[in-house]
C-alpha cells in the first residue's frame, strides 16, 4: 500500500510540474505575440525542459538514494562548484570514502548535477536556485520547506545522512565590514535550520582564499576573520550535528611577515587563478576525508540525537 501511495504521489507531482511548465510557456508566447519582442524563448524553453526533466529524474530516483541511508551515516552528499570538483577528482576524495565504506555523492553546478558513488553523473540535480552557493544562496536553500520527495534543493540534500556544503572563492572577496556582517547573519540563519534536523550531520567547508592577484591585505584579513568565526565556538555553539572544515586555513599563507598573508599559498596556485592547484588538492583531499569521517564518528557518540 505504501509503495502504491508513493508511486501515486510521484505521478501527481510530475504532472503538476508539467502543467506549470505549460502555463509559463503559454504566458511567454502570449507576451511575445503582443509585444513583438524576442524573449530568448528557445533558450528559456530548453532550460525549463531541463528543469522539469531533472525534477522528474530526481523524483523517480528518490527511493534508491534514500535506500543508501541505512542509519549508519554512510550516505554523504557534497554541494560544491568547480573548486570542490577539483578537490574530489584530484584529491581522490571519492576513492578514499569508498575504501572506508561510505557512499559519496556530490552535486556540482546544475548543468552537471549529481554524481553517484561510482562517479557517474545521474543526468539530474537538485536544482540549486540560480546556481547560487554563496552565503545568501545557501541561506535560501536552507529556508526551503522540507518534503519527503526532492521537490527542492534542501529536500534533495536531506535524502542523504551527511550534508557537506561550501561556497567558492569569490566569497573571500569581503570588501567591507558590512559584507562580513551580512555573511555572518546568513550563516546564523543556516545554523538555526540545521538545529531543527538533529538526525542529520552538517559539515560546512569554508571558502578558499583568493590568489594575491585578486585581493589585497585588508580583504584577505577580513576573509581570515570570517573563516575563523565559522570554526569558532561562538558559531558552532555546541551544536552536536554541526562541524566546520577549515579549507581556507589549509590553503592560505600563514606567515605574518609575508605580504601574501591570508592569500592562496604560492605552492598551491598557478598563475593568477584562485582555483587551488593539483598539489593543493592532492594534499588536502585526504585531510578532508579524514575530517568528515571523524565528524561522523563524533556525532555517533550522541545516539539521542536520532
Amino acid at each position: 500500500m505504501d509503495t502504491f501511495r508513493n508511486f501515486t504521489s510521484l505521478v501527481k507531482t510530475f504532472l503538476v510540474l508539467i502543467v506549470l511548465f505549460a502555463v509559463m510557456l503559454s504566458a511567454l508566447l502570449a507576451f511575445r505575440l503582443v509585444s513583438g519582442r524576442s524573449l530568448g524563448l528557445r533558450s528559456f524553453a530548453r532550460d525549463q525542459v531541463y528543469t522539469v526533466t531533472s525534477h522528474g529524474r530526481a523524483l523517480s530516483d528518490s527511493s534508491s538514494i534514500k535506500a543508501a541511508s541505512t542509519g549508519d551515516d554512510t550516505n554523504i552528499v557534497f554541494l560544491h562548484h568547480s573548486v570542490g570538483r577539483n578537490l574530489i577528482d584530484q584529491g581522490q576524495v571519492r576513492e578514499l570514502f569508498t575504501q572506508s565504506g561510505y557512499d559519496f555523492y556530490d552535486h556540482d553546478y546544475n548543468y552537471l548535477g549529481l554524481r553517484n558513488p561510482d562517479s557517474e553523473y545521474l543526468g539530474y540535480g537538485y536544482n540549486v536556485p540560480h546556481d547560487n552557493t554563496d552565503p545568501d544562496g545557501l541561506a535560501g536553500i536552507f529556508s526551503q520547506p522540507v518534503y519527503t520527495l526532492p521537490l527542492n534543493t534542501f529536500s534533495g540534500l536531506l535524502q542523504h545522512e551527511v550534508v557537506v556544503f561550501k561556497s567558492c572563492y569569490p566569497v573571500s572577496d569581503i570588501t567591507s565590514e558590512e559584507r562580513l556582517d551580512e555573511y555572518k547573519a546568513y550563516y546564523l540563519e543556516i545554523r538555526e535550520v540545521m538545529s531543527q534536523h538533529p538526525d542529520k550531520i552538517f559539515i560546512l567547508v569554508t571558502p578558499p582564499p583568493l590568489n594575491p592577484a585578486e585581493t589585497n591585505s585588508e580583504i584577505a584579513a577580513r576573509a581570515r576573520r570570517f573563516t575563523d568565526w565559522l570554526v569558532s565556538d561562538d558559531f558552532l555553539a555546541e551544536r552536536l550535528n554541526l562541524f566546520t572544515f577549515n579549507f581556507f586555513d589549509h590553503l592560505a599563507e600563514d606567515d605574518p611577515a609575508s605580504p601574501e598573508l591570508n592569500m592562496l599559498q604560492a605552492e598551491y596556485r598557478f598563475g593568477t587563478d584562485s582555483h587551488p592547484n593539483i598539489e593543493a588538492n592532492q594534499t588536502i583531499g585526504p585531510r578532508f576525508v579524514e575530517f568528515v569521517i571523524q565528524a561522523i564518528n563524533e556525532y555517533q557518540q550522541f545516539p539521542f540525537l536520532r
